[in-house]
């Protein structure tokens, strides 16, 4: 069943962003491959989220006899180069770490570029003397913030050749693809604990105003939604703003039985934020700020997508300030 909720603004949202579930794969040659443990199982997952923090907390369990070693990688999903452009956050997420057991855990960042028609074009960009940063994000913003130079002309000129540079906004056409990688081993019969605790990558620029096909679909937004946009959007000095939240859930698939304990929590920056989405389960009031919803035995069958609406109206007084969430 499909549920969705909405609450009535807060101000200052943005983008899109996206994060995803840890999962089991196989590094390679030719790239990123997820696959699936029949011996790892996850018990627990806590998933936090708000406009500007992301927590999550698992809890694995190694059933078999013998000490397994998996590779696991926590993917973000394929975006648009020209949309990633941020006065707020560059490069990776902010302060993205992995701590298991509470000890933190090295691992290394992939980042891939392709072409519109799916092609990699990593080494390509690279070649041209492109940074990551420059490969990551819209160079436009480095006007304001000097954090990400600008294509030099000699640049421009050979990405306009290969087609990879919008011809009227002169926008990167390509997507980027990051994927954090690590190395863990899983003692036998013993429960481990991995934590993830980041601001989003994305943080700043116009939002996503205008309601186009597919997004009440996408958010299970209904009449009452409407009704309370409606009436923010006729405030004097004010405009609606919005923040939608992606998430990948289905990697949780690849460990043994998917996800048997799961929670969520939604977490809203001030009681009048709009939120909805679709997800199954009933959410229940934890506090004022807060929404929660627990499943067992868990297998995802959709990513997870939340629409975070605004008000914007003057400088918000609570811009970069993290939540408290719940433990």
């Amino acid at each position: 069943m499909k549920i969705s909720w909405r609450f009535a603004l807060a101000a200052l949202t943005l983008p899109n962003f996206a994060l995803a579930n840890d999962g089991i794969a196989a590094v390679g040659v030719g790239g990123i491959v997820f696959g699936k443990t029949d011996v790892i199982a996850m018990k627990k997952e806590v998933l936090n989220i708000s406009h500007n923090l992301i927590s999550v907390d698992y809890e694995f369990l190694n059933e078999s006899a013998s000490e397994v070693e998996e590779t696991i990688v926590f993917p973000l999903p394929p975006y648009t180069a020209a949309q990633q452009g941020s006065e707020t956050y560059y490069g990776q997420p902010d302060g993205f770490s992995i701590r298991v057991d509470g000890k933190p855990v090295a691992f290394t960042s992939r980042m891939v570029a392709r072409s519109p028609d799916g092609t990699d074009i990593t080494a390509q960009l690279k070649k041209l003397g492109l940074s990551n940063r420059q490969i990551a994000y819209t160079p436009e913003f480095s006007a304001t913030s000097g954090a990400v130079p600008g294509f030099t002309p000699a640049q421009s000129k050979q990405l306009r050749q290969l087609n990879l540079l919008d011809e009227d906004t002169g926008a990167p056409t390509w997507q980027v693809e990051v994927n954090y990688v690590w190395k863990q081993k899983f003692p036998a019969r013993q429960i481990i604990r991995v934590h993830h605790d980041y601001r989003p990558f994305v943080a700043a620029g116009p939002g996503e105003s205008r309601m186009g096909e597919g997004f009440a679909q996408t958010y299970c937004t209904d009449q009452s939604y409407l009704k309370a946009r409606a009436r923010i959007e006729n405030k004097e000095n004010a405009y609606f703003d919005t923040r939608n939240v992606s998430y990948i859930l289905k990697t949780g698939n690849t460990w043994k039985r998917g996800i048997e304990d799961f929670t969520l929590n939604i977490i809203k920056r001030r009681p009048e934020e709009l939120v909805s989405l679709c997800f199954p389960g009933t959410f229940k009031k934890i506090d004022a700020h807060t929404y929660q919803v627990h499943l067992s035995n868990f297998h995802p069958t959709k990513n997870l997508e939340v629409h975070f609406g605004n008000i914007e109206g003057g400088q918000d007084e609570n811009a970069g300030v993290m939540p408290v969430l719940p433990h």
